[in-house]
């Protein structure tokens, strides 16, 4: 019904046409949708007409902007943090590979190699 309504203002009846519902429970529905102040309903004489307004939509839409913000925050921060946890970490076999000690063929001192 809302999206029937965003193409322009129809009557109770003719929101109700697409559906296998009474026109009862069709009000019944755009009562709810009143009350959730999605739609304004004017009556002239036996016509109900509704009308869409958006106000309330765009409250929703900010705050899900917001939450999307801050969850895509708190994901980046777990993404780093399981990046971190997943790196590639080094043997200790090549750790010690590392730090062993290479002969010097001149003066048969013995140095360090570097990491």
């Amino acid at each position: 019904m809302l999206r029937a309504l965003a193409d322009g203002p129809s009557t109770v009846g003719e929101l109700a046409s697409p559906y296998t519902i009474s026109l009862a429970a069709a009000s019944k529905h755009v009562k709810v949708l009143e009350r959730a102040g999605l739609v304004k309903r004017t009556v002239q004489g036996r016509v109900h007409r509704c009308e869409l307004d958006v106000r309330p939509m765009h409250a929703g839409l900010e705050w899900m902007r917001f939450y999307e913000a801050w969850w895509n925050r708190r994901l980046g921060v777990v993404e780093g943090s399981q990046k971190r946890d997943t790196a590639p970490t080094r043997s200790r076999a090549t750790k010690r590979a590392a730090t062993a000690v290479a002969p010097v063929k001149k003066t048969g001192e013995r140095r360090r190699r570097s990491p």
